[in-house]
This record gives structure tokens, sequence and C-alpha cells, in this order.
């Protein structure tokens, strides 16, 4: 089984600068992550997912992880989010 820190890990090595929080949605194979990059800047949600999604693919081809919801924002929209909560 794979822990929350390897995921983390995972993605902080495609994605250094990144913010990243991984949490458990059952079983320890459903995961949901919040990625906060500079990197997102200018790209579509799908291209910021691809992103992360290339990160983790090892783990996903393997089945370590069966399933990643993913929310992804850039520092400025992270700030947005934070100000409205």
């Amino acid at each position: 089984m794979i822990t929350l820190s390897q995921v983390e890990a995972m993605i902080k090595s495609e994605l250094p600068d990144a913010v990243v929080k991984v949490e458990d949605l059952g079983g320890g194979d459903h995961l949901q992550a919040v990625v906060v990059s500079p990197l997102f800047e200018g790209k579509t949600l799908v291209k910021q997912h691809q992103m992360v999604y290339k990160a983790v693919k090892q783990a996903m081809a393997t089945e370590a992880i069966h399933a990643l919801a993913l929310k992804t924002y850039t520092p400025q929209e992270w700030s947005k989010v934070n100000q409205a909560a």
C-alpha cells in the first residue's frame, strides 16, 4: 500500500514548487489531492490534471492508487478560495 506522503512526494517530484495535500477517501487506494502550483498559470484545468497524473502514473499503473480526485489551483486561485472560506 502506498502512503499519503509517498503520493505527495511523487507530485512534488514533477511540481517541485507545489503545495500538496493528499487525503485518503477510503481503503488507502482512493485518494484526493489538492495541488497549488504557479506552474498551473495559463494552463487549462485538464492540462493541470494531466501534469499531476503524470507524476503518479506509476502508482496508478500498479493500482497502488485506484482513484485520485484532484483539485488544482494557481496560487492566485488558491488565495481567492481561502478568502471565501
